[in-house]
């Protein structure tokens, strides 16, 4: 049975699709990905989705010595989907373009910009899918 059957036999994940999808840079791609790859979207926490995905930045310590924080493991393919819609999102004026725009004149390199908003994307999945809303843009 192919994805689209699945999704039309369940309403829930209809309903689920059709709010992630509200999402500006989530397409059907993604919102599938997601729905099919992280069940535990929307019943937990922004910072253990983001862990789970593989989008939270960890130490590279050791002893007195500081490293910077990089991202590792998780899922790559929600990894891979949200990259993708971070990057239609970080294009796309009326969205997350802003954002991208004030983190770029910090002088962020392109690659944290970019996966900065994969997490605020999946942040805000995660909090849509819980709320059982759709997105709405905060001015």
């Amino acid at each position: 049975m192919a994805c689209r059957d699945v999704l039309k036999a369940e309403k829930t994940l209809q309903e689920q699709e059709a709010r992630l999808r509200s999402i500006p840079g989530i397409g059907p791609v993604a919102a599938l990905t997601l729905i099919a790859h992280m069940p535990e979207l929307g019943n937990r926490s922004a910072k253990a989705i983001a862990a789970l995905a593989g989008l939270a930045p960890f130490n590279v310590d050791s002893g007195t010595s500081r490293g910077k924080r990089h991202i590792r493991g998780g899922r790559k393919r929600i990894r891979d989907a949200l990259y993708m819609a971070a990057l239609t999102a970080s294009r796309m004026p009326r969205a997350f373009k802003s954002h991208a725009d004030q983190m770029k004149e910090a002088g962020k390199p392109f690659k944290v910009v970019i996966i900065a908003l994969a997490r605020k994307l999946l942040a805000i999945a995660n909090a849509i899918i819980r709320d059982k809303t759709t997105f709405r843009r905060t001015t």
